[in-house]
């Protein structure tokens, strides 16, 4: 298909959210983590492969981990019914009935968009209330309908804070507590369609609203694939991929998102002018015309305008798809072959390593097995301690996934890599256990909402380090950590990483931390004072600010030292011309910005 012919569907996330997604956790409604009448934890639903499963390992890792009683349930608080009265004058309420989209000043609507999947707003949502949340949704269909919105609040004095899937876990989408002007937000997921695709360049025009899984859908059915997969991509949009500089699991084939664009359309604030939108002029594959503007809409999280459009490359399907695992000693040893996969540029798709927290924990998640099963299981793992001499206590275990035009491609990666990960002591480990890895990635995110009912506070946070620095980068990190969890009178805890991304010349790291609060008077604002030292340690250690999550609110203080002073004037200079109204205040990046109204 090419030309302007648009591809129509039914969204996998309709346009009332709450209809199918929870409205105070992660994900589908009837998908979630439970204890049952036997004191067993389980997994409702048939989404995902251990759905309708009980999970007797999680349940004694839960309880062995965390110290917590699965008997005593602390229950959210119910679906409220008292919301904010909206700050909306009439004058301005009767310009949005005249444009014709669709609006709701409906109260559940506004709080759905007041928020995205930080620990904080996830814990407010079930114990408090928000302090702002937008006083208007908005439903544009349209880049046109865009600019007619942004123009309104140009006219109205009204700023607007663009709302993709939902998924930020950097405050991003939060309101900030002391904008007192109409907050409108504008809920791209009506723009949702794919525009069109040009199969002789390999290219296709999406509307930046569409969630990620929907994108895949369409373009599978007609054999090609964008290749971007991030963890949230059931329920992230794309408009939200460029915003925030997003990577996914198989960029070593397919690249981040920045390597996938080939053009962007933003509605920015410059409404007074007779064009407000910015896109390059050629569709072409590379320029060398000065600076290269996408790149400032790139990482922008919301605040130079709305994007609207995205050109991405697109490629044919793998004919062949094929998964494997290798077990190493050791973290380091794991790290060390990492090294040299990357140095003889033969990753695979995906290849991700774990240490020995989550190798550990990943094997806890495996549903309850057979009598022959449990055999095998018993089998494979006297192999790997008694035969080859690794300890239990130190193994980590890195998950592939191989993609092909033909099993000789893919024969030829796995040659490759295994021969890499022997030097190093690695044992390839089988199928099951990298499909199991892969796939078991869209769950974990369920994990926080099961911890929260029993007391548990769980999150995650990512950086980029270069290679020499990688392995120290980790150890420091933990032990901060650790030394932190102490001093706050944390009995449990648990901290662990992963390397997922892998670079010529370094690897994204992503850290999970999880403790027992049961006793601590304020454990949100602990946990966020751990994070934070966390933070100052990964950059101490020569680590980024982020590799994928962007900066947000919540790591703005960071964010002078990771662009330099004159970085940040050079940002303050690009928002004052490309939003001279501030009418995208949505105070990520750069809290301190003002306006010159």
């Amino acid at each position: 298909m090419s030309g302007n012919e648009s591809i129509n569907f039914e969204s996998a996330i309709p346009k009332i959210r709450q209809e199918l997604l929870k409205w105070n956790g992660w994900g589908y409604k009837d998908s979630q983590f439970r204890v049952n009448e036997k004191g067993i934890i389980s997994f409702t639903g048939t989404r995902y492969p251990i759905g309708s499963r009980e999970l007797p390992y999680f349940t004694r890792w839960v309880q062995e981990v965390f110290d917590v009683d699965l008997s005593i349930r602390d229950e959210a608080q119910p679906l409220p019914t008292n919301f904010p009265e909206p700050i909306l004058s009439v004058e301005l309420l009767e310009a949005v009935k005249k444009l014709g989209i669709d609006y709701s000043t409906n109260g559940l609507d506004r709080l759905i968009r007041a928020h995205g999947h930080t620990l904080r707003e996830i814990f407010v949502l079930r114990k408090g209330c928000f302090q702002r949340i937008p006083d208007v949704v908005l439903w544009p269909k349209s880049h046109e309908d865009v600019e007619r919105i942004v123009k309104a609040c140009a006219e109205f004095g009204a700023a607007c804070i663009p709302f993709g899937g939902g998924t930020s876990v950097s405050g991003a989408a939060s309101c900030p507590v002391q904008e007192r002007r109409t907050i409108i937000s504008l809920d791209t997921s009506q723009m949702n369609r794919i525009l069109w695709i040009d199969r002789e360049n390999l290219i296709a025009c999406i509307e930046a609203g569409i969630i990620g899984q929907d994108v895949e859908r369409e373009l599978r059915l007609r054999g090609l694939t964008t290749g971007h997969e991030p963890d949230s991509y059931e329920f992230s949009s794309l408009g939200g991929w460029v915003a925030t500089r997003a990577s996914g699991m198989k960029k070593n084939t397919y690249g981040n998102i920045e390597d996938l664009v080939v053009r962007v359309r933003m509605v920015t604030g410059r409404v007074d002018d007779p064009v407000s939108t910015l896109e390059r002029g050629a569709q072409v594959p590379r320029v060398s015309c000065g600076p290269d503007f996408d790149h400032m809409i790139l990482g922008s999280e919301g605040t130079l305008g709305v994007v609207t459009q995205v050109v991405l490359k697109v490629r044919p399907m793998p004919n062949i798809i094929k998964y494997g695992s290798i077990v190493f000693p050791d973290f380091q040893s794991g790290v060390r072959a990492m090294r040299e996969v990357a140095r003889l540029r033969c990753q695979p798709a995906s290849i991700r390593l774990m240490d020995n927290e989550q190798f550990k924990f990943g094997q806890a998640l495996r549903p309850e097995t057979g009598w022959g099963s449990s055999i095998l299981q018993g089998l494979k793992q006297a192999y790997v301690t008694r035969i080859k001499g690794f300890q239990w206590e130190n193994i980590c275990v890195a998950t592939l996934l191989f993609e092909g035009a033909t099993e000789v491609d893919v024969a030829v990666q796995e040659r490759k890599i295994y021969e890499a990960a022997k030097k190093f002591g690695g044992i390839p480990a089988g199928e099951t256990n990298g499909e199991r890895g892969y796939t078991l990635t869209f769950v974990i995110a369920y994990i926080r909402d099961l911890g929260l009912e029993y007391g548990v506070l769980s999150e995650s946070f990512e950086t980029s380090v270069s290679w020499d620095r990688a392995y120290a980068l980790c150890r420091n990190v933990k032990a901060r950590v650790t030394r932190d969890c102490k001093a706050h009178g944390i009995q449990k805890h648990l901290i662990s990483c992963r390397v997922t991304q892998t670079y010529d010349a370094g690897c994204c790291i992503y850290f999970y931390m999880a403790f027992n609060y049961k006793g601590l008077r304020d454990p949100v604002r602990a946990y966020e004072a751990i994070e934070e030292a966390a933070r100052e340690e990964i950059l101490a250690n020569g680590g980024s600010l982020s590799h994928h999550h962007g900066v947000g609110k919540m790591r703005a203080c960071f964010y002078p030292e990771a662009v330099g002073e004159l970085g940040v004037s050079l940002y303050r200079a690009t928002k004052a011309h490309l939003d001279p109204h501030n009418i995208f205040a949505a105070s990520n990046l750069d809290p301190k910005y003002k306006a010159k109204l």
